[in-house]
């Protein structure tokens, strides 16, 4: 199969780039894949793609960019041009822009595929009915949810007019086989980016590292990751660096460095900027504990797939998806209450000082990591390619069958 894939991809910092990375990582090596062309998002001047390697012929084209009211038709003649045998678009509500018009523009792509005769399969990583406004920090107005409600909905018809939905968990899937009487949406979990070896998970030396991972300014903020990290080491006189990984979101751009300005005064504090992929294992590895400083969640968390597969503990919000993530996949953590510093300081310390109980949880996040690798889910998405490839292929003949017929 010849494979399309529209969707960031590093250097691009747009939002799941670096999950196309290593679902592209996978692919790019299966037999069953004969070329591979990423539609990407068009790169700040002075940036380019590099070439991608791997056992099929992989291509990167630009044809797209965030906020662009013409991605529709720029999408739309790079398939017409490219003629794959199925195209994956991974995306989010707000992956082609931040505002509505261009954003619901983007999102008709799939349908408009799929009319024009290239099956299409949307990989939707997070879905309207789950939001919290509130507590995401995007409104409380009532009159303001209903709206974003309504349009979410309507986003949400549109991006069904795709041939295949994949859905990253079982909760979504039945949210929207019931709101919608959807009948072509499917589970495609996550899945873990990739398995290193079994980590030693030995007791660190000198300064317990205090990471948190992301891109931030929404939903995940880091003002009372350091405020707790802060109450921990008066409380306990644990020497504690605070690592804060990553970039702003793109909808909040310049919150890192207000952040930064703001506590200027709290020592042990690092922010790395944006993380490149070959950066990535340094950057857990040196971890001792991960936090997720997320007062809402929107869907399956990347980030908790990469600390468990690199043996981390890690701190979590109890709330939402990331809750019942956890559960159906098996990970652990120490818990805490949305926007409490001491409750978040609580869940730190208690992993900080008990080294059994620290390792336990990383132990049990590494099993959970390891038992859906990333390779797995390609071989799910395959197969799903497949049968759509042959439904078109079957349409075709019977079309053939029609014309000679007649």
């Amino acid at each position: 199969m010849k494979i399309a894939i529209v969707s960031p991809y590093p250097p691009s910092k747009t939002t799941l780039n670096e999950y196309a990375f290593h679902l592209i990582n996978q692919f790019k090596n299966k037999k069953e894949v004969s070329e591979i062309v990423i539609l990407s998002d068009e790169l700040p001047q002075g940036e380019h793609y590099e070439e991608v390697e791997g056992n099929c012929p992989v291509r990167i084209r630009t044809c797209w960019s965030f906020n662009s009211l013409k991605n529709l038709f720029t999408i739309r003649k790079a398939i017409k041009e490219e003629k794959p045998d199925v195209v994956l678009y991974n995306v989010q509500f707000l992956s082609f822009g931040s505002s509505k018009i261009a954003a619901t523009l983007g999102l008709l792509s799939p349908l408009v595929s799929r009319l024009s005769g290239t099956p299409s399969v949307t990989l939707l990583h997070n879905i309207v009915e789950t939001v919290d406004y509130e507590s995401a920090g995007i409104t409380k107005n009532p009159i303001l949810k209903w709206v974003y409600n309504l349009a979410g909905t309507v986003m949400t018809k549109i991006i069904l007019g795709s041939n295949l939905v994949g859905l990253t968990m079982p909760k979504y899937v039945n949210i929207i086989e019931k709101k919608y009487g959807a009948k072509n949406v499917a589970l495609l979990p996550h899945g873990s980016f990739e398995t290193p070896p079994v980590p030693s998970f030995e007791i660190p030396q000198g300064k317990k590292q205090i990471m948190t991972f992301g891109k931030f300014g929404t939903y995940k903020k880091v003002e009372k990751m350091i405020e707790a990290v802060e109450l921990v080491r008066k409380r306990t006189g644990e020497e504690l660096e605070i690592v804060i990984a990553g970039t702003d979101n793109p909808n909040v751009k310049g919150y890192l460095e207000n952040v930064e300005k703001t506590y200027n005064h709290v020592p042990d504090i690092r922010f790395t900027g944006y993380v490149e992929e070959e950066d990535v294992p340094t950057i857990f590895g040196d971890s001792t504990v991960v936090v997720f400083p997320y007062t809402s969640t929107t869907g399956s968390s990347g980030v908790l797939h990469q600390a468990g597969a690199y043996g981390k503990a890690v701190v979590m919000p109890n709330i939402g998806d990331l809750k019942e993530l956890i559960e159906e996949e098996g990970y652990a953590g120490a818990f805490f209450e949305p926007d409490n510093v001491e409750d978040m300081a609580d869940a730190i310390e208690k992993l900080v000082l008990d080294d059994t109980y620290r390792t336990q949880i990383a132990e049990k996040n590494y099993a959970a990591a390891a038992s859906l690798p990333m390779d797995d889910i390609a071989d799910w998405y395959l197969m799903h390619f497949e049968s759509l490839s042959k439904q078109k292929r079957k349409g075709q003949k019977n079309f053939s069958q029609k014309l000679r017929a007649a």
